[in-house]
């Protein structure tokens, strides 16, 4: 076994950095979990829908998290909206709907 020099990130890891990474992980497997029910063609990736949900979480605005629970619980609830967002747009593209935002009537 070689002795060797901690590297820069290793030197700067900090136990909240292992915290987040852990975190984010688990937001990722939940994301996918939450993808494997979409369309299957859709072009948004789990990693794409953690980070979007976290946007709109507030960032870097952190909140007050009560516990593990409230975080995961507002992060699911985030990325099924961004999930029912994207299958809304697709049926209103696939119906025709005018860019401008106008609505056929049917009379």
């Amino acid at each position: 076994m070689t002795d060797r020099a901690p590297s820069d990130s290793e030197e700067s890891a900090s136990p909240d950095d292992s915290f987040y990474e852990h975190v984010y992980n688990e937001l990722r497997t939940l994301a996918h979990s939450l993808m494997s029910r979409e369309y299957m063609y859709s072009t948004l990736q789990g990693t794409a829908l953690v980070h979007e949900a976290w946007l709109r979480l507030g960032a870097d605005n952190q909140i007050e998290w009560k516990n593990r629970r409230h975080l995961f619980a507002a992060a699911s609830e985030a990325m099924r909206r961004i999930l029912v967002e994207r299958a809304r747009r697709r049926g209103r593209q696939k119906q025709g709907a005018n860019i401008g935002g106008d609505r056929k009537r049917i009379c």
